[in-house]
């Protein structure tokens, strides 16, 4: 085990130099700079300022000396938009709010969709199972894009019943995370449902029935414990989901979050800010595959890593 966790270190640190060369080089094949959107600027001033940033020099130089940057004083650089900034303080005063809005998401989606699709298997060819199916069908269908435009026109301009915009209380928070966590909640419930389902029909679920073993200890020890494995599987693929997800839930919402300034930049060609989100969230991607890996051996013991 401890093995595979060092090959799984080990191979993030490649990943995220791919991911940084592509993110970089991608960055710089766009037409423009971070300094052309500037109203009546001197040709001087704006030589000056590529001078100051070392945008003058070759982008192979410019790659070096930035990773060089991270690598030495995990220092991702100063903002070009907000240049009394460092990309450091930014990350540190917007990420709590994405970080929030994430967990506050996949809250949702566990606590909702798990538990909808065990009741939808154990109810199996009824209404609660009909309506579960429909629920988590009509989920998956609706993009946030359009889920959220029509929860603010519902509760916040007809009903009056949320705020929206911003991040200061809790009823804040209500709208935005419905809104990032209801397709992956609907995603975890057809899963479970289905994986409860195909469990129930293995030969040690009869076998614990016939040796009259008590309801609550054959659903919970024996058929919840394994129907969870496929679930835990897509636990990485849904948690990167969900990263994206803040970036178009925090522009609807006007969250001050670090996806929508992730947005922002890219607009304004903030390259050290493009780059430092991207390393950060890519960061957090490889960390929650790792941990879902590292869950197989103890929910399933029958799993080994050599």
């Amino acid at each position: 085990m401890y093995r595979f966790i060092l090959r799984r270190i080990l191979w993030s640190i490649p990943v995220l130099f791919i991911l940084s060369l592509i993110t970089f080089f991608l960055m710089h094949s766009i037409p423009g700079g971070p300094f052309d959107t500037e109203k009546q600027v001197p040709k001087e001033i704006k030589a000056n300022l590529e001078r100051k940033y070392r945008l003058d020099q070759p982008l192979w130089r410019q790659y070096m000396e930035y990773s060089w940057g991270i690598v030495r004083h995990l220092d991702f650089g100063p903002s070009y938009a907000s240049r009394s900034r460092t990309v450091n303080d930014i990350i540190k005063d917007h990420l709590p709010v994405s970080a929030q809005l994430g967990a506050l998401a996949l809250a949702i989606a566990i606590g909702t969709g798990v538990p909808l699709g065990i009741i939808a298997a154990l109810k199996q060819n009824t209404y609660i199972d009909y309506a579960s199916t429909f629920l988590a069908i009509l989920g998956r269908s609706i993009p946030s894009l359009a889920l959220g435009p029509f929860l603010i026109w519902i509760f916040a301009l007809k009903l009056h019943l949320l705020p929206v915009a911003t991040w200061e209380t809790p009823q804040h928070m209500i709208l935005p995370a419905i809104t990032l966590g209801a397709a992956e909640s609907a995603l975890l419930a057809r899963l479970t449902r289905a994986s409860m389902l195909q469990v129930l029909r293995e030969d040690y679920i009869r076998t614990a029935w016939a040796k009259g073993l008590p309801r609550p200890s054959i659903m919970l020890r024996h058929a919840l414990k394994n129907a969870l494995i496929p679930v835990i599987t897509v636990m990485g693929p849904l948690f990167a989901v969900i990263i994206t997800g803040t970036f178009i839930v925090e522009y609807i919402f006007a969250i001050p979050g670090l996806g929508r300034y992730f947005i922002t930049s890219i607009g304004n060609r903030d390259y050290p800010v493009i780059m430092g989100t991207s390393l950060l969230f890519g960061f957090f991607i490889i960390a929650a595959n790792l941990l879902v890996d590292i869950s197989y051996a103890f929910i399933d013991p029958r799993i080994r890593y050599q």
